[in-house]
């Protein structure tokens, strides 16, 4: 299921990817938000991460995307967040599973590290693998909140 609206947060060591990958998602029919749409230099990665998890967390509809550095920092940020569940990509076998697995609505990429190709491919992974029906991952889920 296509996400109604994908929003994007990129600190300044990921606002070049960030840049790229809003370019690919708008020429792909995507609906979305910047929420950090200028470079600001020294800006802050967790203010970026709680601000794009609070709204994400408030529209199950909605998936987020952020973008710093290393992805672990805005991770980290959005996940203190209730209804966040954000997870860091680095292969195609991790997005599925968070996907499937732990119902992840928020991707965290690396902006020192990996191409806007990889990005967009694990961005594919991430918007189109459904949630598990399997009763333990819901469980799970249920869990975290």
């Amino acid at each position: 299921m296509k996400p109604s609206i994908i929003y994007l947060g990129a600190d300044h060591a990921g606002f070049e990817l960030k840049e790229k990958i809003e370019n690919w998602l708008l020429n792909n029919g995507y609906c979305v938000e910047d929420l950090s749409p200028t470079l600001t230099k020294g800006d802050d990665y967790p203010k970026i991460g709680f601000h794009l998890a609070k709204i994400v967390s408030k529209e199950p509809t909605s998936r987020g995307i952020l973008i710093c550095g290393s992805g672990v920092g805005v991770t980290i940020a959005a996940n203190r967040v209730n209804g966040a569940r954000a997870f860091t990509a680095h292969s195609v076998p991790e997005a599925t599973r968070a996907r499937e697995h732990n119902n992840a609505n928020i991707i965290s990429l690396s902006g020192w590290n990996m191409s806007a190709k990889k990005a967009t491919t694990l961005l594919q992974i991430f918007f189109n693998t459904p949630f598990s029906k399997v009763s333990r991952h819901a469980r799970r889920v249920k869990q975290l909140h």
